[in-house]
C-alpha cells in the first residue's frame, strides 16, 4: 500500500538519525515535547522523517512542522539549507514554524500559545 511505498523509499540512515535525535533531544526539545506537544491533540510526532528531511515536530493532520533552532541555524550555510528545506516542504503544503531554543526555555507559554493558534488556523 501507499504507506509501505513511502516507507520503502526512505533512506535507512535517515530513520537511524531520527531515532538517535529522539534519544538526544536538546533541553528545549524535551521541554516542548514532554510539557506540551506529546499530549497535544491533534497528534504530533517528534523527529519525523519527511522525504529527505527530519522534522523536529510534525502534525500530519494540520500539515504543520515546528522547528527549534539553536545558534548554528544563524550561520550562512545553515541558513541556506534551512531556506531550501522550507521551500521544499512548503511546496508539499507543509507550514513550518521556527522558534529558538531560547524562546522555548524563556517564553514557553507564548510559544505554546503560538503553536496552538497556528494549528487551529490550519485545521479551520
Amino acid at each position: 500500500g501507499r504507506l509501505e511505498d513511502d516507507f520503502m523509499q526512505t533512506d535507512p540512515k535517515l530513520l537511524t538519525n531520527a531515532r538517535q535525535l529522539r534519544q538526544e533531544m536538546t533541553d528545549a526539545e524535551k521541554k516542548l515535547w514532554y510539557s506540551f506537544l506529546r499530549t497535544y491533540t491533534p497528534r504530533f510526532r517528534r523527529q519525523h522523517v519527511m522525504d529527505c528531511y527530519i522534522l523536529d515536530f510534525y502534525c500530519a493532520s494540520a500539515k504543520l512542522a515546528v522547528e527549534l533552532d539553536g545558534g548554528q541555524h544563524y550561520e550562512n550555510t545553515q541558513m541556506d539549507y534551512d531556506q531550501a528545506r522550507t521551500a521544499y516542504l512548503e511546496k508539499k503544503g507543509i507550514a513550518i514554524f521556527r522558534y529558538t531554543n531560547v524562546d522555548v526555555l524563556k517564553r514557553f507559554r507564548a510559544v505554546c500559545e503560538d503553536i496552538d493558534c497556528h494549528i487551529k488556523e490550519r485545521m479551520g
